[in-house]
């Protein structure tokens, strides 16, 4: 009688699938394509399997986006940050640009104000906690993170989706023809900067902003106590 070979672990799904393939696939969609194109149908696609195959590994899409947002929150080096309130505000809201800026993708997701990365809340208490050592009421630290966070998300959601949209263009930007039709007569200000306005608006300007914003906003709350 011929021996019949023994079975081991599961049977029915590709070997190479493991929520670690499921995860790296799903970043690779976000990735290229954006968050509005991944679904469990088009990571199954990805992968070469099936969706229901995918549900052993994660629960559904919410429960996806989880793990890849903790997963490069953990990955995110955690700076040493400085002792000074104003630094530290500064610093802390830097981490917070440079932890989406390597995955641009994550701001969209953010901003529905649902799904969260519990690992890389440490930004946001310390911009708070800086804010209240500056001074700040904790309501208006928590306006003062707020006001960080839109520059933030604005800042690469404008950059990305123009370096995105510029890339596939066939022929040079609608605005470089507008702005080279713009009369001195009726636009002073505006023709005179038409050649420079690329290289100026592309200019990689966002601490300059951050330290602005932060400025302003702990002057303008310490004037209106003055005035009180």
């Amino acid at each position: 009688m011929t021996p019949q070979p023994q079975r081991t672990g599961r049977t029915g799904r590709p070997p190479r699938l493991s929520q670690e393939a499921v995860l790296t696939a799903a970043q690779h969609v976000l990735d290229q394509e954006g968050p509005e194109h991944l679904s469990m149908r088009r990571l199954a696609q990805e992968l070469s399997s099936t969706a229901m195959a995918l549900y052993h590994y994660v629960r559904d899409k919410d429960e996806l986006l989880l793990l890849l947002l903790e997963r490069h929150a953990q990955r995110f080096p955690r700076p040493e940050l400085p002792a000074d309130p104003r630094e530290r505000l500064i610093s802390a809201a830097q981490a917070l640009h440079d932890i989406l800026a390597e995955c641009p993708w994550i701001v969209e997701v953010l901003a529905s104000d649902d799904l969260m990365a519990v690992s890389a809340l440490w930004i946001v208490e310390n911009i708070i906690d800086a804010g209240i050592q500056c001074g700040l009421t904790p309501e208006e630290a928590v306006y003062a993170y707020r006001v960080i966070w839109y520059y933030t998300a604005g800042e690469l959601t404008i950059r990305v989706n123009r370096e995105r949209h510029h890339a596939e263009l066939g022929r040079p930007p609608h605005r470089d023809k507008a702005f080279a039709a713009l009369t001195p007569e009726e636009f002073p200000r505006l023709a005179s900067l038409a050649d420079q306005w690329d290289e100026i608006t592309t200019r990689d300007t966002h601490r300059e902003g951050l330290v602005a914003i932060v400025d302003g906003l702990l002057s303008r709350t310490r004037s209106t106590r003055k005035a009180t």
